[in-house]
């Protein structure tokens, strides 16, 4: 299994965001996790890429208890085996198309077939431009690629279509669900659109940090 969560909680102050939550993903499983805003599914997300620290349970990727390592620990892992693409492209903007794309992958000391992933990505033609010159489907397909190259174990990928137009949120989810089952990686998705999470191998529904 590359993902467990196991009867996970997390509190705020006295706001409890997240209460027993439990899950799993194996390689190239898709799931689509939906819930209202704050209901607990981008807390949830930080928990499992190591950005937020977890109250109580475990969470274990690829077989690697979060709460059993160190910082940097944490870090090696999150850089090796997890990819994480957010609603906001997060794009490092010195840097052309081509650079962002392998950005992940050189820092996992992974190689890149640019000219085959710039192809499969509809980015051939764009890859000496700067992000600011591409369109936000364009960005986000870069966002694809650059977690993508480094063949991570695991995605995750919030509201990866929130700010796009229909069409252009259809392609980038179709290029998620295919990256996932070609390179048999786990996906956990983030989606408001219950059109698009019915596409997933499963649902998980969270309201008021409880799954349904």
């Amino acid at each position: 299994m590359v993902l467990s969560v196991n009867s996970v909680n997390k509190r705020f102050g006295d706001v409890s965001i997240l209460k027993d939550v439990s899950l799993t993903l194996a390689a190239g499983e898709v799931l689509a996790l939906t819930g209202e805003s704050g209901s607990g599914k981008s807390t949830l997300l930080h928990m499992i890429a190591g950005l937020e620290p977890i109250d109580s349970g475990e969470i274990s990727i690829d077989g690697n208890d979060l709460g059993e390592i160190s910082d940097s620990e944490n870090a090696a892992l999150r850089r090796r085996k997890i990819g994480i693409i957010f609603q906001q492209f997060n794009l490092i903007p010195s840097l052309t198309v081509a650079q962002n794309l392998t950005f992940q992958a050189r820092l996992s000391g992974v190689g890149t077939d640019l000219p085959s992933l710039a192809a499969s990505l509809g980015l051939a033609e764009h890859l000496s431009k700067y992000p600011e010159q591409l369109s936000g489907g364009q960005q986000q397909r870069v966002a694809i690629g650059r977690a993508v190259a480094a063949a991570p174990k695991l995605i995750l990928a919030d509201e990866p279509t929130g700010n796009l137009d229909e069409q252009s949120g259809d392609q980038v989810f179709d290029l998620l669900l295919s990256s996932a089952r070609d390179q048999q990686t786990a996906l956990l998705i983030v989606t408001h659109s219950n059109r698009l999470a019915a596409r997933a191998d499963r649902q998980l529904h969270l309201s008021r940090g409880e799954v349904q």
